[in-house]
């Protein structure tokens, strides 16, 4: 018989034995049931190589169908999945792709839940095709793969309502940003891109390939063909968008040449239909190549964009922040007459500044006498609305800024909408822990304090006041197509909508901004112009330099069709600063209706016919 001791010593031996066979038989159930597919494709990966064939994105039209983006034949390298690499095959792939070693092996690494073939680099040059074929057989892993480039014809133009594409990184996989997407996908970065990446991007298709051990293609097995994305045909103007593009940066460079505004280098134009809100061109300034990110940003071009203080990549005119200043005066007079605080034709004297707060008052201490609504508007006098301030008080100011629009997002069809600030007592105790004063109304009043709005909230006021006080949401895209051209559908949108003012005060709006381009006006240049336009003046304050220039118009007066919105950050007086570029709108979109003759602009960049400088604004 066994003593004690030997006893254990077999039970032991024996636990062990059960151990390691539990371990075994765990391990052979582990690779046989949950990785076996795995590892079956990659023993298949030996000999059969599948490979993606990377849907076509869908095209960009503008309205009248000119392609703003579309797709260039181009090549990628691939890195075909293995379950390791040889040094010296990644260093070899490394000089050819003169990419370092330690980002080939980041990618291999964030791609390895995926069976797919790792991307390297993509759209390259038929030099360097040349060099891959030369050397295949030292690195059969490495595969050329055709595939669609995108491309951006024009270059800057509508960047910032277009957007660019790049590679999905790990990061947004695993926020789960992007659905259905493997490593090496391209998506939509920013802009309508992104905000439509779904419907652009397609359906990938596949193809499998036996080769031998030099990685030669000896057979072809069936492929399934990828299905293009879908088309956009938007609502952009080309023509009018590449004119205000060209003469916005015209005018910059005026300003900060002359010495008007030597920091005037950002810009936000949008123009839309105020009729059903669609928009007709979107420019923000400063901008920058899309093409750029497409095949992957170099460090030098990315810190040139990322660290200018202007903010290439910001598109101002749904993101900017500015003060509204004396285009707010909109409001303030609608509130006015709304609540039966004023008459139409009841004078108010300015004396150059408000009794009740003296030390505020019109730009340069101008004194401009008696006063009715329309001349106060059209003369963007300060001390006339103070007093319709202190007569309505800061909460109805409120209440019709948010009516109008202000203080919530529009709701157009792009990602990074700002929703803005509406001054109120509520405002100033969360912000600054004060105490409401008279003289905080007063700042309100005339668009001033606390009030922050954006380019395209100020549009979609504006189109309230041209199209009699019906409200429409802003949109780009109009139309969703298919490859062959024929409609898919119509993205849904909120219908117009009746604001609550009523079209006597809405008519009375009207009459103030034409009177602001008529003689005796702050922008009576506009009156040049062989069919009236209606505008109003603007300057923002601005703590961190210069105050920034705003201008905003419609037009015809008697059938409006386009809303223009202008701000030149830093540039001054709006009449000088941003005037021109509305200026300039108008006379393209005379244009094309055939109410101007073809040529050169009449209107020099820099300046408009018999332009004045407003004292006050």
């Amino acid at each position: 018989m066994l003593n004690k001791k030997q006893t254990l010593r077999l039970q032991t031996l024996l636990g062990l034995c059960l151990v390691l066979f539990a371990i075994l038989l765990g391990r052979m159930m582990y690779l046989q049931l949950w990785r076996g597919e795995y590892y079956t494709k990659q023993s298949d990966g030996n000999r059969l190589r599948q490979s993606r064939i990377i849907a076509p994105r869908g095209l960009v039209y503008d309205k009248d169908g000119k392609e703003l983006v579309n797709n260039l034949p181009g090549y990628a390298v691939v890195l075909q999945k293995q379950s390791d690499y040889k040094p010296e095959t990644l260093e070899h792939i490394s000089q050819l792709l003169d990419i370092p070693v330690a980002d080939i092996k980041k990618k291999i690494k964030e791609s390895r839940n995926y069976y797919e073939p790792i991307l390297l680099k993509n759209n390259v040059s038929q030099e360097m095709v040349t060099k891959i074929e030369e050397q295949r057989r030292y690195m059969p892993e490495v595969m050329l793969s055709v595939q669609p480039i995108r491309n951006y014809p024009y270059k800057e133009l509508a960047v910032h309502a277009l957007g660019y594409v790049g590679e999905v990184s790990s990061y947004e996989i695993a926020k789960g940003l992007f659905k259905n997407v493997t490593q090496g996908s391209i998506v939509g970065k920013s802009g309508l891109e992104k905000s439509y990446d779904k419907i652009l991007r397609g359906e990938d298709g596949s193809f499998m390939e036996e080769v031998d051990v030099a990685g030669n293609v000896v057979k072809h097995y069936d492929s399934v063909q990828p299905v293009p994305g879908k088309n956009l045909q938007l609502t952009l103007d080309f023509r009018l968008q590449k004119a205000l593009e060209e003469f916005t940066d015209k005018h910059l460079a005026y300003l900060r040449n002359s010495g008007l505004a030597p920091r005037a280098r950002a810009a936000a134009v949008v123009a839309l239909d105020p009729r059903n809100g669609a928009v007709r061109a979107m420019v923000s300034r400063p901008g920058y190549d899309p093409n750029l990110f497409v095949h992957g940003i170099s460090s030098k071009d990315w810190d040139r964009i990322n660290n200018d203080d202007a903010y290439p990549l910001n598109n101002k005119v749904i993101s900017g922040e500015y003060p509204p200043g004396s285009t707010f005066k909109i409001v303030t007079g609608s509130a006015a007459f709304e609540l039966n605080k004023v008459g139409l034709n009841e004078p108010i004297f300015d004396g150059g500044f408000h009794p009740l707060v003296p030390t505020m008052g019109n730009a340069g201490g101008e004194v401009l006498g008696w006063l009715t609504f329309i001349s106060a508007l059209a003369m963007s006098d300060n001390v006339y609305f103070y007093e319709l301030g202190n007569r309505v008080g800061i909460d109805n100011i409120a209440k019709y800024a948010r009516i109008y629009g202000f203080g919530q997002k529009t709701g157009i069809d792009l990602e990074g909408e700002s929703r803005g600030l509406v001054a109120s007592k509520h405002v100033k105790r969360e912000i600054w822990d004060e105490d409401w004063r008279l003289g905080d109304t007063f700042n309100a009043a005339i668009g001033q304090g606390f009030n922050l709005t954006t380019p395209i909230q100020l549009s979609v006021m504006l189109s309230i006041v041209a199209n009699c006080g019906i409200k429409y949401q802003p949109y780009l895209v109009d139309s969703i197509l298919n490859a062959d051209g024929t409609l898919f559908e119509k993205p849904k949108r909120a219908e117009g909508k009746h604001i609550d003012v009523s079209q006597q005060t809405i008519d009375y709006m009207r009459q103030g901004m034409s009177a602001t381009t008529q003689e005796g006006g702050t922008a009576s240049y506009f009156s040049q112009l062989p069919k009236p336009i209606a505008g109003k003046t603007g300057t923002a304050e601005n703590s961190h330099g210069r105050d920034h220039g705003l201008f905003v118009a419609y037009g015809p007066v008697d059938d409006p069709e386009l809303v223009v919105v202008c701000i030149v950050e830093q540039g001054g007086f709006g009449s000088t600063a941003a005037g021109p570029c509305v200026y300039r709108a108008f006379e393209e979109f005379l244009k094309e209706g055939g109410w101007m003759p073809e040529g050169k602009p009449d209107q020099q960049a820099g300046g408009s016919p018999a332009e004045p400088v407003p004292a006050a604004q």
